[in-house]
């Protein structure tokens, strides 16, 4: 067997495995998003609650949690 044969089947192997992991990181990606678009969607529609309002809770989320924690 040539060495070239060997380095192209390596190669095809490495890239079927690359673009496999890629499809499960981008199905990943889209259930996630759709997964917190319908929360924003529900608070939005139940709760009256803007999405500049949970961005806003999000980002003080760091102080809110170091505030319960020492007690403040």
């Amino acid at each position: 067997m040539p060495v070239d044969l060997i380095i192209l089947i390596a190669a095809l192997i490495v890239s079927w495995l690359v673009f496999t992991l890629l499809i499960k990181v981008v199905k990943a990606s889209i259930g996630t998003a759709i997964l917190i678009a319908a929360v924003v969607l529900v608070l939005q529609l139940f709760f009256g609650i803007d999405p500049q309002d949970l961005w806003q809770q999000i980002t003080q989320l760091p102080q809110t949690i170091l505030r319960m924690v020492t007690g403040n």
